[in-house]
């Protein structure tokens, strides 16, 4: 008789469990968990943002250069975002173009100390996380993990060089005089690694 009723009890519980159970078909309409991330889409809608957010706080290369050769923390402070890499500068830069190599150019600028060194890559290879970083809106929370991460930062520099630099044959810039509107991230105070996001030749 004990034996018949533990077996009861068993079953009754099983029911239970049964009825309250929902089963979630794994690749249907109702599987939980974010969307798939689209890097093509995050680019195409976010470069536009990015470059308009560059371009109104492009702080001209002297006055940010001796900002930052004053005082580093006031230079961030004030001109800078933070990034999860360090200070994110936006910056307008009008020089001379020298020799590129692989895609990236020297770029002299008058009235600059000579121990700074910019350098601009035009592409077509185009590197970094400059300008996923540089408007501080986009974090690594939004993300499901570090691979959609840094494919964001990839994402937005794609539609960089789509949108901007596919027109430019950097080996023809050498000598000539332009103007970048660009981010870079604050490694030195003698080296600037700038990313463009607007390229004038005059």
């Amino acid at each position: 008789m004990r034996k018949i009723v533990q077996a009861v009890i068993v079953v009754a519980l099983i029911a239970f469990v049964a009825v309250g159970t929902k089963v979630l078909p794994i690749d249907g309409d109702s599987a939980p968990g974010p969307s798939a991330f689209d890097p093509a889409t995050f680019g195409a809608t976010q470069f536009p943002k990015i470059e308009d957010f560059v371009s109104a706080h492009a702080v001209e290369a002297k006055e940010l250069a001796d900002a930052i050769a004053a005082d580093l923390a006031d230079a961030a402070e004030k001109y800078a975002t933070t990034g999860p890499s360090g200070p994110v500068y936006s910056v307008e830069i009008t020089g001379v173009v020298g020799q590129a190599d692989a895609g990236i150019a020297p770029i002299a600028v008058t009235g600059l100390s000579p121990d700074l060194q910019i350098r601009v890559q035009f592409g077509p290879a185009v590197n970094g996380t400059d300008l996923r970083d540089v408007a501080g809106d986009i974090e690594f929370g939004q993300f499901r993990n570090q691979i959609e991460y840094q494919n964001a930062a990839a994402a937005i520099n794609d539609e960089l060089k789509a949108k901007t630099l596919s027109s430019i044959d950097v080996s023809s810039l050498s000598g000539k005089t332009v103007t970048v509107v660009g981010a870079f991230t604050f490694v030195s105070p003698t080296a600037w690694f700038v990313t463009p996001v607007e390229v004038q030749t005059e």
